[in-house]
């Protein structure tokens, strides 16, 4: 099936004690469901899953998925299942399909800097080895290596591949990537200040950060957009532009899950080596929401 909608890169909240905030997670879960996104992404950047164990990362995904599916069936979960290791990224991807995702969201190689023909070789294998669709996920910005338009295109082709999550900020690239590759190779928008520029020139959604605070309003724009509502698109996503800088102030998570603890959500707890948001962008990230809430 093509990727179409709002799919939140879901954060993963803590205790005080540094472990998991199950009962919090499941709430986070619902609550997305509730107010319309079309699907949840675990254990991607924004969960923090470098810190999370293998039976963290894999409990994580199996009870998002339950949660998930318990407030609509249709919901899209899109499992993080990405690795520097191929072997390490199939084992992974293996046990989310097992535990019931739709899709894997699969990283490039990251550190050990693979060249174009060791990111097909990866991907390809990962693809192999999968019961469930891959959307592949560029961004250089994290891992230091980018697929280029002629591995994008070889891997477009593979049957098991359905798309890819892109965050390179490069329009241009994105454009190549929609005219070269075929018509149900999904590009979803990794970044959500550019979804839609990326809307306009054939993206269909993104995977968001800011929807963990807004998920009605966020998930709308896609929504609008497809139904041709082209001014509402417009303006909803002018007025929520400004959050969606704010939620990058510093390192993705640290803004969304302060922004988050703000309006209740959940602790503003991270692990190690990430920590919390400075005092002067505390303040910027509270003006940005308190603007957005008071504008509704």
């Amino acid at each position: 099936m093509n990727l179409t909608g709002t799919f939140t890169a879901l954060i993963t909240p803590f205790q005080k004690d540094g472990e998991i905030d199950w009962q919090c997670l499941e709430k986070l879960t619902r609550l997305q469901i509730q107010n319309g996104v079309e699907g949840i992404v675990p254990c991607g950047t924004t969960g923090e899953s470098p810190t999370l164990s293998h039976k963290e990362h894999r409990e994580v995904i199996a009870r998002v998925i339950k949660t998930a599916k318990e407030e609509n069936s249709n919901a899209v979960i899109i499992a993080g299942t990405g690795s520097n290791s191929t072997k390490e990224a199939i084992e992974l991807t293996k046990a989310a399909a097992e535990d019931g995702a739709d899709f894997a969201l699969s990283v490039n190689p990251y550190y050990n800097k693979p060249t174009q023909e060791g990111l097909y070789r990866h991907f390809s294998e990962i693809a192999d080895a999968s019961s469930i669709p891959i959307l592949l996920y560029n961004i250089p910005g994290r891992t230091s290596v980018s697929l280029n338009i002629d591995t994008m295109k070889k891997l477009s082709a593979h049957g098991n591949i359905a798309g890819v999550k892109e965050a390179t900020g490069d329009l241009n690239f994105m454009i190549s990537v929609i005219q070269e590759t075929p018509e149900n190779f999904s590009l979803i928008s990794g970044d959500d200040n550019l979804l839609l520029p990326i809307l306009s020139v054939g993206g269909r959604g993104v995977i968001s950060v800011v929807s963990n605070i807004f998920p009605k309003e966020a998930s709308e724009i896609t929504r609008k957009y497809l139904n041709k509502e082209y001014e509402a698109t417009k303006e909803l996503f002018m007025k929520i532009f400004p959050v969606c800088g704010a939620m990058f102030l510093e390192t993705n998570p640290i803004p969304v899950k302060f922004a988050a603890s703000y309006l209740s959500l959940c602790e503003n707890l991270l692990r190690l080596p990430l920590t919390s948001v400075s005092k002067e962008n505390e303040v910027k990230i509270q003006n940005a929401v308190d603007k957005f809430k008071g504008g509704q």
